[in-house]
């Protein structure tokens, strides 16, 4: 089968490559033409996923084709964004096309889902890797960003930390175990939700955001070095789900702090704004303050200070990982 073959067989005919709001001129160009609404900038991120780093080889590809699209739609969601397209540059060891309907599949139900279109993209022959470059539009001026936070404000989280780092095992077959919390914590990682909303509700409350993917510790230190404060978090308030701590134990808190691949948004917020996220996101939970300073301080439920147990996935100093960026 040759590319443009594949391309018009697999991705050009799916679902989410038809007209969309915002997209002047799709799949088949030179290039896409995106049409931002007035008054709006455009939002651009790009993450490249290989296999074997990113995701284990093999592995469904419905279920891959999921993850890849959310992972990156999720940072359009840490700058309050809302969705127009992505493109998609795909590298193959061979054209499967039970492979190939599989992955189409997943990634035409994730961009029903995040209301994106596919608009273009690339293939070629080597080893399986995906590169998604999402875009979307954010009112001028109103993006998130990770250089806001200032002293005094909260530090929150959008939903519960930790499912996805607790489902690794069992997504790279180390521990095998069915039932409700094993389905629980593999729908997290596989599928998980970009909080598009709650990133658009955030625009005109929070300071700073972004979303969790190499970790809580790490990325929240992220947020401290761009804005030039300190973080506290306590460690008593982190949100964990019952299906982490039942599938993981004593683990469960280092899942949440260093594990990664949350997809869920980390953000300082004044404080006289919090009850008007906790009454619109119920999920959402205050876990830590903003201070002077510099640097994350992880603190006991005594207010102590004390050491985490890591700090998160290092792309370049670490094995085998699985996130995305």
């Amino acid at each position: 089968m040759g590319e443009f073959e594949l391309i018009r067989r697999y991705f050009a005919a799916a679902p989410c490559a038809q007209a969309a709001e915002g997209v002047a001129l799709g799949i088949g160009d030179d290039c896409a033409l995106l049409q931002p609404a007035p008054g709006m900038q455009l939002a651009v991120s790009t993450d490249t996923l290989v296999a074997g780093v990113h995701f284990p080889d093999p592995c469904d590809a419905s279920l891959l084709g999921q993850r890849a699209l959310a992972v990156s739609v999720s940072d359009l969601a840490a700058m309050g964004a809302t969705p127009l397209g992505f493109t998609l540059a795909i590298t193959l060891p061979q054209a499967d096309p039970a492979w190939l309907e599989g992955f189409a599949r997943g990634l035409a139900h994730m961009a029903q889902a995040c209301g994106i279109a596919l608009v273009g993209g690339d293939t070629t022959r080597g080893p399986l890797s995906l590169t998604l470059t999402v875009f979307g539009q954010v009112p001028a001026g109103q993006a998130l960003t990770r250089s806001g936070a200032k002293p005094g404000d909260l530090l929150c989280v959008g939903a519960a930390l930790g499912d996805g780092a607790g489902a690794l095992p069992l997504v790279l077959g180390e521990v095998r175990a069915e039932g409700v919390a094993a389905d629980y914590l593999l729908q997290r990682y596989w599928a998980p939700q970009p909080q598009l909303a709650l990133g658009q509700w955030l625009r005109c409350q929070a300071t700073a955001a972004l979303d969790i993917s190499d970790g809580l510790l790490a990325d929240c230190g992220h947020i401290a070095a761009a804005s030039g404060v300190a973080l506290q978090i306590e460690r008593d308030r982190l949100p964990l789900t019952p299906a982490l701590c039942s599938m993981t134990g004593e683990r469960a808190l280092e899942c949440a702090l260093a594990g990664g691949d949350d997809y869920v948004l980390a953000f300082t917020l004044p404080p006289e704004h919090l009850p008007a996220l906790q009454a619109q996101w119920p999920d959402a939970v205050a876990i830590g303050r903003v201070l002077a300073g510099q640097g994350v301080q992880l603190l006991d439920d005594q207010g102590r200070v004390v050491e985490p147990p890591r700090a998160g996935y290092q792309h370049f100093g670490q094995g085998l990982g699985m996130h995305g960026d």
